[in-house]
Parts: structure tokens; C-alpha cells; sequence
């Protein structure tokens, strides 16, 4: 194989958690292999704004945080051509997106000025480079890094764009990255608007008590029986529900380990439409319905699962402030969306698109469950997977995509969360389940939703019969 592929790029999606990348033949655009790992960065700070106060604090920071981000990039080069089979002089050309820090910190520029406002970019335009001149082992190859939109919204938005077709469609399109720092662009060929909201790691399982990452024996969909009020759970690597009796013989491999992203997103989301959590976020002293609630110091948790050995140590508990964390995260994001509705006269999205790699493994139900997205028919929602690095791809195969893109960016309106006035009232509207004001006609066709959102008691009975799914 090696001989016959001369002339071979990589596109690459460089995000603050993982970088991913995509090596194809430039002769017929076909992927040859894919491959992503951890960016090496998270060793210092899990969130980017930690990156910026490490680089402020530490005279050497610049130079470790451009080191790590040049030698995850570097590996992961190496790993794709080995797994190809193929020659590090057989690449011609690599294509970057990433935020603007991802941006900033590869290309050895100050990210400083990212973290203050008024958040300026060191460039808003696209940069080209040799491979070398950034320390990659591709020796024959150009490298093209896509602009970023603004201070906070970063090339990972605009090759999302291009990839999704934003700018060319008719319908009011809402498209969603879902990370430590969340993405949104909302319009049409007629106008788009983006912004960034900080929602920190909690969507990853940080900040979770029994948080982890989507790995092998992490719990990642729940449901809650609405009469006995007990849990169901599948975890990653197991075809089966908890309840199925090939269930406990199929996960003595991986074990149960933790709960990530989607399943804490869908566990808080059963909770309140089973009753045993009030719209406001407060897990309700519900233990004379069910023993799995239990008290915790001045709050209450609920186990959502005891263990093969039912020992402390097995267990895997929501706690309310898991609860707390989530609510945070999802109030940030879905008012980020809010603003940008707003500044658009409009109250709700016409389609729904979920990108990178948690927001593709989010049950559109849930996401609208917890508000994390406005209210939209369930069928005009759904996960496009990483529309970044699909947006990087089709920049490494076309001269006329880049020209597409670095002319996309120039018609984007940035709206920055930070310094608008309206931000921190639609935060504060956004933290109750599904959310304190916006309607959920079409959330309500799908799901039956508690009948007191906002029961400030519980133990009734009555609540046994709340929320039931309509499947």
C-alpha cells in the first residue's frame, strides 16, 4: 500500500479534551484510517480558561502548552501513517481546526488576550505553514490552520459550518458543539450568529461524583421504572440492559465503573420525570417510596447502582451536587442559545444539529428533557457526529472550500456571552428542568411531564404516576 499512496493529507480537529484526525488520499478522497487521542494539554487545566491562568502564572507556560498541543498533533501524525502503512513523506498536506486557544497555543501564538476582554484574536485570517515550522514529522507537507470566527468561537465553529451547510441552507439551523466550551451557531444562508458559552467539563463527567469518561463500564443510558421508582442502566461495551440476566456475566470483564456524560445527562433526566426531582433541581426526600433514595448530610441522593457485592465501594450514586453541576452547565449553554435566538427575533430553531463527540451521544429526548436545547420537534433534532473534523476534511481536498470558509467567517455576527447584559437573566430562567418560562409543546408530545414541576413536598403516591414515557 505504501508504495502506490504518494500523495496523501490529514485533517485534523484539535479540541481541548481529544484530537482527531483523518488521513485520506488526496487523489480520491477516500479516508484511509481515523484515529484520535487525549490532548496532552489537560495535564494542565481541564477547562481552557485553566490553560490561559497556567500560561499567565508560569513564566515557561506559553512554550509547555504549545509543546504538548505540537506533540499530541505529532503522535497522532505518526499513529495514522503507521496504521496506514504509508510514508510520513507521503503526506502533502494537513488541514487544523480547533477553538481559538487550540488555535493560538499549536501555532505559538499569546493566548493570553483570549482569557480578557476584549478577547482579541493575533489573527483572523488563515495560516499557512510548513509541517516543519510547527515541529510535525511530515517533512514534505504545507499545512493550512482554518480561521477562527472570533475571540471565543474558534476554525472547529466555521469548518462546522461549512460541513453542515449552514451558510446555504433555507431553514433556521441551530448547530451545537457540546464540550468544555460549548459552540453554538444559529441562522441561515440569509444570516448567522455564533457564540460560545462556558460550560466547563461537567458534560465529560468531571465534577460528577461518579463521573468518567465514555470508556468501557461507564454507564451510559438509564431508565427509572415511574411505579417502583428502580433503575435500569446499559453501560458502554455491554449489549445489555441491567436487568437482563446475561447482564452481570457479560460486564465482569470492564465492570460497572462510573457514569458518563449521557448517562448522567439521561439519569437527571428520570429523575424528574419520574417525580423524585423538582423542576428547580432539588432531589425530593422520597425514601418512603422508594429505597433508593437515601439522605446525604442536608440533601438527598439517589443510588443508581449498589454493586455486584453491595458494598459502598460498588456504589454509584447521583448526588444533588451532581445535579447542581449539570444544571450549571446546561444554564450556560442553553443560554448562549437563548441570546442568539433572541438577536434573532425568533423563539425556537426550525432543525436542531448536535456535534462533536458527547453532543453526538445525547438522546435528543433528554437534551430537550433538561433544556439543554429549546423546545423543536424531535424528528428535526439529531446528531451529526464531528462536524469539525468533516468540515477540515473537505478543506484539505478543496482550494475552493478554503476560499468558501475564510469568506464564511467574514459574514459570521459574534455575539460575546460575556459582556451581554441579557446573558445572565437568560442563564438564571435556564436553570430550572426543562426550563423557568419557554414552552415545550412538542417535548410534551413525547414525554409525559410531572404534574407539579415545582413540588416543593413529596412522598405522595400520586407521584408514582408521574412522567411515564410515551413510547
Amino acid at each position: 500500500m505504501g508504495a502506490a499512496l504518494d500523495n496523501l493529507g490529514i485533517a485534523i480537529d484539535i479540541g481541548s479534551t481529544t484530537v482527531a484526525g483523518h488521513l485520506l488520499d488526496l487523489s480520491t478522497g477516500e479516508v484511509l484510517h481515523s484515529a484520535g487521542s487525549m490532548n496532552q494539554q489537560i495535564r494542565l487545566g481541564e477547562d481552557l480558561m485553566s490553560r490561559v491562568s497556567y500560561v499567565m502564572m508560569n513564566g515557561d507556560g506559553a512554550l509547555n502548552l504549545r509543546s504538548l498541543a505540537r506533540d499530541t498533533v505529532g503522535k497522532l501524525v505518526v499513529e495514522l501513517v503507521e496504521e496506514a502503512a504509508c510514508s510520513l513523506s507521503d503526506i502533502t498536506e494537513i488541514v487544523f481546526v480547533g477553538n481559538p486557544i487550540m488555535h493560538h497555543s499549536f501555532l505559538g501564538f499569546d493566548v493570553v488576550p483570549l482569557g480578557q476582554m476584549p478577547f482579541d484574536l493575533a489573527t483572523e485570517s488563515a495560516v499557512e505553514l510548513p509541517a516543519v515550522d510547527l515541529e510535525l514529522p511530515a517533512p514534505m507537507a504545507s499545512t493550512y490552520f482554518a480561521p477562527c470566527i472570533a475571540g471565543h468561537v474558534g476554525a472547529d465553529a466555521a469548518a462546522a459550518i461549512l460541513g453542515e451547510g449552514t451558510a446555504s441552507s433555507r431553514r433556521r439551523q441551530l448547530l451545537v458543539d457540546v464540550g468544555t466550551n460549548a459552540e453554538i451557531v444559529y441562522g441561515n444562508a440569509d444570516r448567522i450568529l455564533a457564540a460560545s458559552s462556558p460550560t466547563g467539563p461537567a458534560f465529560e463527567g468531571a465534577q460528577i461524583s461518579h463521573g468518567q469518561r465514555a470508556t468501557a463500564g461507564a454507564i451510559e443510558r438509564v431508565r427509572i421504572d415511574r411505579e417502583t421508582f428502580e433503575p435500569t442502566f446499559k453501560v458502554i461495551g455491554c449489549e445489555y440492559w441491567s436487568d437482563d440476566p446475561r447482564f452481570v456475566d457479560a460486564v465482569k470483564t470492564s465492570g460497572v465503573t462510573g457514569i458518563c456524560g449521557s448517562g448522567i445527562i439521561e439519569v437527571i433526566g428520570e429523575l424528574f420525570l419520574s417525580g423524585l426531582m423538582a423542576a428547580d433541581g432539588t432531589v425530593l426526600d422520597n425514601r418512603t417510596l422508594t429505597r433508593r433514595i437515601i439522605e446525604d448530610n442536608r440533601t438527598f441522593s439517589f443510588v443508581l447502582y449498589e454493586g455486584l457485592e453491595a458494598d459502598r465501594e460498588h456504589t454509584i450514586v447521583v448526588t444533588q451536587k451532581d445535579v447542581r453541576a449539570i444544571q450549571l452547565a446546561k444554564a450556560a449553554l442553553r443560554a448562549g442559545i437563548d441570546l442568539l435566538l433572541e438577536h434573532d427575533d425568533e423563539s425556537s430553531p426550525e432543525e436542531i444539529r448536535l456535534a462533536g463527540a458527547f453532543g453526538s451521544q445525547i438522546d435528543p429526548l433528554y437534551a430537550m428533557v433538561l433544556g439543554l436545547i429549546p423546545d423543536c420537534a424531535l424528528d428535526e433534532v439529531r446528531a451529526v457526529g464531528n462536524a469539525a473534523g468533516g468540515g477540515a476534511a473537505r478543506l484539505l481536498l478543496s482550494l475552493d472550500e478554503r476560499d468558501r470558509i475564510e469568506q464564511i467567517v467574514q459574514n459570521v455576527e459574534k455575539i460575546e456571552t460575556a459582556t451581554e447584559p441579557r446573558f445572565q437573566e437568560l442563564f438564571v430562567e435556564a436553570m430550572a428542568f426543562p426550563h423557568a418560562t419557554a414552552a415545550t409543546p412538542n417535548l410534551a408530545k413525547a414525554v409525559e411531564l410531572p404534574i407539579s414541576r415545582l413540588a416543593s413536598t413529596s412522598g405522595r403516591r400520586s407521584s408514582r404516576r408521574r412522567g411515564r414515557r410515551k413510547d
